[in-house]
């Protein structure tokens, strides 16, 4: 299997098919990927920035996930050195949006 993002038509871990939502599942189940998506849903953040936003992820971690999200479009980098969603980008975030929510019901309904 190729190293890199998984792209649709592209066997991913799990499915050879390279059917589109394999592909998606497989590049947004890796670990910190929806994490950096996530904070850049507000707007474009540095790489520094982002260190600080996901505490935790290592610069290596980072540095591979954001070449892959671009390689995926759905993260540009800009001539300024920043990070930002693009459509497609936005789009995902706007889906897992309800998730979001849904979550923060289920942290209440816990007590957490």
């Amino acid at each position: 299997m190729a190293i890199g993002p998984s792209l649709p038509g592209r066997p991913v871990r799990g499915s050879t098919s390279g059917r589109p939502l394999m592909a998606a599942l497989d590049l947004f189940g890796r670990r910190w990927m929806l994490r950096v998506m996530w904070e850049l849903r507000d707007g474009p953040a540095g790489f520094r920035q982002l260190l600080d936003r996901c505490e935790g992820i290592s610069n290596a971690v980072l540095s591979t996930r954001l070449a892959e999200l671009v390689e995926s479009r759905l993260v540009a980098h800009s001539d300024d050195r920043s990070y930002a969603l693009t459509g497609l980008g936005g789009e995902v975030c706007r889906a897992i949006a309800p998730l979001d929510a849904w979550s923060r019901r289920w942290a209440s309904e816990l007590g957490t």
